[in-house]
């Protein structure tokens, strides 16, 4: 055990970090891990893979997110500000060349070979650039001739453009809603907020007219839903309140993307709908607690930055879930810490760890900086 007198980087951060925020993260680690290994055989072997295929790979990329996670979560906000701001830089340069020369699966280009894997760089775009519109709207409050929101505006701008050349309108949607709600904590004015409301509807309609991918998700949604929705519904039917027991869903057996865009129907099968409601409610509990232990600081920067990961993580819960019971048409995104998906669960790992490192309590550690 360490003692609150210890002033080693590990001693701070143990007695200064969230540990309701680092149980949660953990717990959903490996609710996933248990959910990747009940869903991805029928995957694999459906395609000529070895049974274990994805349970091993997940396994693999389960080591970086949680090293990615410990170290934003033991640096300071200056130092992440540093990273995020290399990180973006380079994550855009990734997306560009995904969108030129990247891998089109299912009428979408948003991932690029390396090696033996596929990397996903909109995923890591996420969490940077909402550290990055958080520093400029921070930087817009506290200093009179800097035009912070303008910088932020633009950025915002640039990602959109490239999401929407892959195109990718779920991620677009996450982005612009990262921008929009921190925008709206930095002081925007009113007027503004209403308008942005206003274009919403405008912008979707704009982008079911002229991509044809976005076109036909949303006439299938029209229509009544998608096979994979069809069956994903009928996962929910099967496991009733208390599932049909771990391992013994049929309903994945025809679900192409069970391990990915609807583990969360393979949970609603196999352990029930009660078990649904405790993983909206972990995700529940992570965003309010969150949402608390950002506001309680003193800090601007790490108010915007930590509301707007936090958010980001919700809101990419959230449309994971409405899509499996065809709320909304479905979409290509996954339930964060919990599908299968390297670039996914490490990309969550950052935003844990950041969220974790920016509401870390120094308040009761003497001679401790709040920027450590």
């Amino acid at each position: 055990m360490l003692d609150r007198t210890d002033r080693s980087l590990i001693g701070i951060w143990w007695w200064t970090v969230d540990r309701w925020l680092l149980s949660i993260a953990l717990v959903l680690m490996a609710l996933g891990t248990i959910l990747v290994m009940a869903a991805s055989p029928p995957v694999a072997l459906r395609i000529g893979l070895p049974e274990q295929h994805f349970v091993w790979r997940q396994l693999i990329f389960l080591l970086p997110a949680l090293c990615m996670m410990l170290f934003f979560s033991l640096i300071s906000a200056r130092q992440i500000r540093v990273i995020s701001l290399l990180g973006l830089s380079a994550t855009i340069g990734l997306m560009i060349i995904t969108a030129l020369v990247g891998n089109e699966v299912n009428g979408a280009t948003r991932w690029v070979s390396v090696g033996p894997f596929r990397v996903q760089p909109s995923e890591f775009a996420k969490p940077f650039f909402a550290v990055i519109c958080a520093w400029l709207l921070t930087l817009w409050r506290d200093g009179e001739d800097f035009p912070g929101w303008m910088w932020a505006t633009s950025l915002a701008a640039i990602l959109v453009f490239i999401l929407v050349l892959q195109p990718d309108i779920g991620m677009t949607s996450v982005i612009a809603l990262t921008w929009g709600f921190q925008m709206f904590l930095a002081g925007m004015p009113m007027l503004l907020v209403l308008i942005t409301i206003a274009l919403a509807p405008l912008c979707l309609y704009a982008a079911y007219l002229f991509l044809p991918h976005v076109e036909t998700r949303i006439n299938r949604f029209l229509d009544g839903g998608s096979m994979q929705t069809s069956k994903s519904i009928e996962s929910f039917s099967e496991g009733g309140f208390f599932g049909v027991g771990p391992g013994d869903g049929q309903v994945k057996l025809n679900l192409p993307d069970a391990h990915a865009d609807f583990i969360f129907s393979v949970a609603a099968e196999e352990y029930g709908v009660l078990a649904c409601l405790f993983l909206i409610g972990l995700y529940g509990f992570f965003l309010l607690r969150g949402f608390e232990r950002s506001a309680s600081g003193t800090s601007l920067f790490n108010l915007l930055a930590g509301a707007g990961l936090i958010m980001q993580f919700a809101v990419q819960a959230s449309i994971h879930m409405a899509s499996s019971v065809n709320l909304i048409p479905a979409k290509g995104m996954t339930l964060p810490l919990i599908s299968y998906g390297g670039s996914s669960l490490v990309a969550s790992g950052i935003t844990v760890g950041i969220i974790l490192a920016l509401t870390r309590d120094m308040r009761h550690m003497i001679g401790v900086d709040d920027d450590v």
